[in-house]
């Protein structure tokens, strides 16, 4: 497989609809060719934030749209006791109405002459409001929906708990690999959480059966100057059960983590 073919065939892999020789072709070239396995993350970025692109603006009515749709969260978070997502099975629906009166709303709410505390509380219930969806596409059945969550989790606070242990969860238990690999990326946004760093690191030793998310992992330590991680390094380029292409990059990672 050329370089070439694998930068058109990403975008499918991202959203797990590559299936097949396609698949396993594609993750033997980029655990074989250090170019293009450092060009994906950024392709990835890019790809990602295409997603992010706003819609049309948004018409007055609205504003309304999404006081009902928050006021159909408030009720079923109280009726049911817990997160309600994970037992309606018209989950779907209601939250993406949510989200498009959520991001079209918040537009009006701050071109309007409302006073600066009623946008405040408009921003803090679309913060609300990002968290739940994250959380509950990342417990769907289909990987591209995971996908998607975990799009939406690059979004959230960085002081937000649930989302963090979400993201810390896919990362070592998904059992598709392009959200595991999503997971590790998105654990950037709580780079400044010793959870998020303690997680990565007791993860590190455990993913002897997939190279690329060991690989994704080694490259988060570096980007935040783990110091803790040389240990572990030490301990993976050690190991003679690990892949080899994983301990190259722990080797190239104990090296980048000395100069800086």
């Amino acid at each position: 497989m050329k370089c070439e073919d694998v930068k058109l065939m990403l975008a499918d892999y991202w959203t797990g609809d590559l299936r097949g020789a396609e698949e396993l072709a594609l993750e033997a070239h980029l655990a074989e060719c250090s170019v293009c396995r450092e060009e994906t993350p950024r392709l990835q970025a890019v790809w990602r934030d295409l997603a992010l692109i706003p819609v049309d603006e948004p018409g007055p009515q609205l504003r309304g749209r999404f006081y009902e749709a928050l006021g159909a969260y408030r009720e079923g978070a109280q009726s049911h006791g817990r997160r309600w997502w994970q037992v309606t099975p018209g989950w779907q629906m209601a939250a993406a109405a949510a989200l498009v009166a959520i991001g079209m709303g918040i537009g009006y709410g701050v071109r309007s002459d409302k006073t600066g505390q009623q946008v405040a509380e408009l921003r803090e219930e679309v913060i609300g409001m990002r968290q739940m969806v994250a959380l509950s596409l990342l417990q769907q059945q289909s990987a591209s929906e995971r996908l998607r969550g975990v799009g939406y989790a690059y979004r959230a606070e960085p002081s937000d708990t649930e989302v963090l242990a979400a993201l810390v969860s896919a990362m070592n238990d998904d059992s598709n690999i392009n959200v595991r690999l999503a997971a590790v990326d998105a654990l950037h946004t709580f780079s400044g959480s010793p959870v998020a760093r303690k997680a990565v690191l007791e993860a590190l030793s455990k993913q002897n059966a997939e190279p690329l998310v060991q690989v994704s992992m080694i490259d988060f330590l570096v980007d935040l100057k783990e110091r803790q991680a040389p240990a572990e390094l030490r301990k993976l380029a050690a190991d003679s059960a690990v892949n080899e292409g994983v301990k190259e990059r722990a080797l190239w990672a104990l090296t980048k983590l000395q100069q800086q």
